[in-house]
């Protein structure tokens, strides 16, 4: 089919074999690629139950029918899989400059599975698979090991993908790196990726995919581009990037602050989105094809850290270390982002964990010398974590291990095992569903729906009816995903453009109802590998926190009759039955 190869290469670590495999159009036709594709094969690839860390399971990276073409906002691959953290259904993207390169190398997916005898990278191109040993790699961070297997490999173009020191020694939220500081960061893909002993991908070819019209591609792209000129949203992530919600978020109370007990930081100013741009150098830093350019290549001017060089921090990575871990100094969250990315660790989830790490110590639940606010001890216990020494032993096990064992459920807020974002469900009601249902836990990139609730339209204390709403912008993203396309575009990639992208790319000319029926089927596969995997209704819950202790100035609170309501709604948009079982789906 136009826009996809046709073709799946599947690498076995344990024999250091590779075969290359067919992909029929009818999967592509209903699932497109990226996520639609990931979620195909891990539904049909992995036995239930099994263990996440074993070599039965497998590491699936795929791109999308957009990949390197004209298209802007297309630099992005996807790794799917089942997550160590979560024990459920795994997804995770980055951007940069990778996806291109795993484009040309002539696949629409890569399977990983096995596991190696001796530690390994692979070399992956157009003319097959090459098994280097990684046992001088060992133990590096992620900057050195991309920088020495591009060297070693020696192609011009060349790109890669690696772990960290977090991946090798299985914290199970542990990341992917790539091109320093972009990361497949959620759920723990980097550990997986560990547990097969596989340092890192390096990727090149000179492939080229077939597009069914290039002109109309072409066409609509430059259009594109004369409206992101002068679109709003594009001109202020230009600007400012995502740091630019740490004002909006404190501005209606919501805003996680120490460990989700505030909804607002009294001295965010100095965390936000301006101070950045006074106190460190910043320059606009865009992935491949991309005018948003919402990156933000930034160095710290003075200071203790001073000259440390990063891409970011963004929000998320503002939110949880300046927020729920009280830090507010810009340039301690920029060192506290740099650990995270040297070792490869998922910095929401981190932050989240040493926030936790310090109300257990108040509790006397747990022995560690850290505090709110104390930049230089919140880096030993991210160190702790990534080495699992002491107290980061069991900190390394995610929230829903570390609770349970040390007695603090009731504390640990997280839904199936993964830690909610910046966005909090007492203020913006509609990421209350958003965590309570996402595929892979409380995720807010589902649907980003923060972005209605705070744009106004549709009111944030909003309930009834807001189900629907949210299912559509659902199956918008869900098919941004199956091609795969940034979400930034969501406010300028609408229904009838992504008509005209998928035509002009695949060769497939959809209505609306038709591109919506696509994004069912990707969602009820996640959905059924979830179920497969022990997941019922009352797993689309929130933590007890959101529904008792009120916050922000009015005092407020979801409350459990308000979930209710949205889950029954989004239950029958979705075509589910009253327990969340997709009625009538075969893979």
């Amino acid at each position: 089919m136009f826009g996809f190869y046709n073709k799946l290469l599947r690498v076995d670590l344990s024999n250091k074999t590779y075969q290359v495999e067919d992909i029929p159009d009818s999967v592509l036709e209903k699932y497109l690629g990226g996520k639609g594709l990931g979620s195909y094969l891990l539904l049909k690839e992995i036995p239930k139950g099994i263990d996440p860390l074993s070599e039965r399971n497998r590491l699936i990276f795929t791109t999308g029918p957009i990949s390197d073409t004209k298209m802007m906002g297309s630099s992005r691959y996807g790794v799917f899989t089942k997550s160590p953290l979560t024990g459920i259904y795994s997804e995770s993207y980055s951007g940069g400059h990778v996806a291109p390169v795993i484009k040309r190398t002539g696949y629409d997916a890569v399977v990983i599975e096995g596991r190696a005898d001796d530690k390994v990278y692979l070399e992956i191109s157009d003319e097959g698979v090459k098994f280097h040993s990684a046992e001088h790699l060992w133990g590096k961070y992620t900057y050195e090991t991309e920088d020495k297997v591009k060297e070693e490999v020696g192609i011009s173009g060349a790109e890669a993908v690696v772990i960290g020191p977090a991946g090798e020694n299985l914290v199970r939220f542990a990341c992917i790196e790539n091109n320093y500081w972009r990361s497949a960061g959620r759920t723990g893909v980097g550990a997986v990726m560990g547990s097969k002993k596989l340092k890192a991908i390096v990727f090149h070819g000179k492939s080229q995919c077939k597009l069914a019209d290039e002109k109309l591609l072409a066409s609509y792209v430059s259009d594109l581009v004369k409206r992101g000129k002068e679109d709003p949203g594009a001109k202020a992530y230009r600007q400012y990037g995502t740091p630019m919600l740490v004002s909006i978020m404190n501005s209606v109370h919501g805003f996680p602050t120490k460990y989700w007990s505030k909804g607002s930081l009294e001295t965010w100013e100095n965390i936000s989105a301006e101070t950045m741009q006074r106190e460190m150098e910043v320059k606009p830093k865009a992935c491949t094809r991309c005018f948003f350019a919402c990156g933000k290549l930034s160095k710290i001017k003075n200071g203790p850290y001073e000259g440390l060089e990063i891409e970011g921090p963004e929000y998320e990575t503002i939110y949880s270390f300046g927020g729920l871990c009280c830090v507010d100094d810009i340039r301690g969250i920029a060192y506290l982002n740099d650990i995270c990315d040297r070792y490869g660790i998922d910095t929401i989830t981190a932050g989240n964990m040493v926030a936790f790490a310090i109300e257990a110590s108040k509790r006397g639940k747990l022995d560690v010398d850290v505090e709110y606010g104390n930049v230089e001890k919140i880096a030993w216990l991210l160190q702790d974590i990534v080495h699992k020494r002491g107290a980061g032993k069991v900190l390394a096990e995610g929230i829903k291990t570390a609770s349970k064992e040390l007695g603090l459920e009731d504390l640990a807020i997280h839904v199936k095992g993964l830690e909610p974002a910046g966005y909090d469900p007492r203020i913006l009601k509609g990421m209350g569903l958003a965590y309570a249902t996402s595929d892979r836990g409380a995720c807010h990139l589902r649907a980003t729906f923060y972005k209605p609730e705070l744009a106004g339209i549709i009111d944030p204390d909003t309930t009834e009816g807001k189900a629907e709403l949210f299912v559509e912008y659902e199956d918008r993203l869900a098919l941004y995903d199956a091609l795969i396309l940034c979400r930034f575009f969501r406010d300028m990639v609408l229904w009838d453009d992504l008509s005209t992208i998928i035509e002009a790319t695949t060769g497939l000319k959809m209505t609306k109802d038709q591109l919506r029926k696509i994004a069912s089927n990707i969602v009820n596969a996640t959905r059924k590998f979830n179920i497969r995997e022990g997941i019922t209704k009352k797993d689309d819950w929130l933590p007890k926190r959101f529904f008792e202790e009120p916050i922000g100035p009015d005092q407020k609170v979801i409350t459990r009759e308000q979930l209710e309501t949205m889950l029954k709604e989004y239950y029958k948009f979705r075509g589910w039955d009253e327990e969340g079982n997709p009625v009538g789906f075969n893979l």
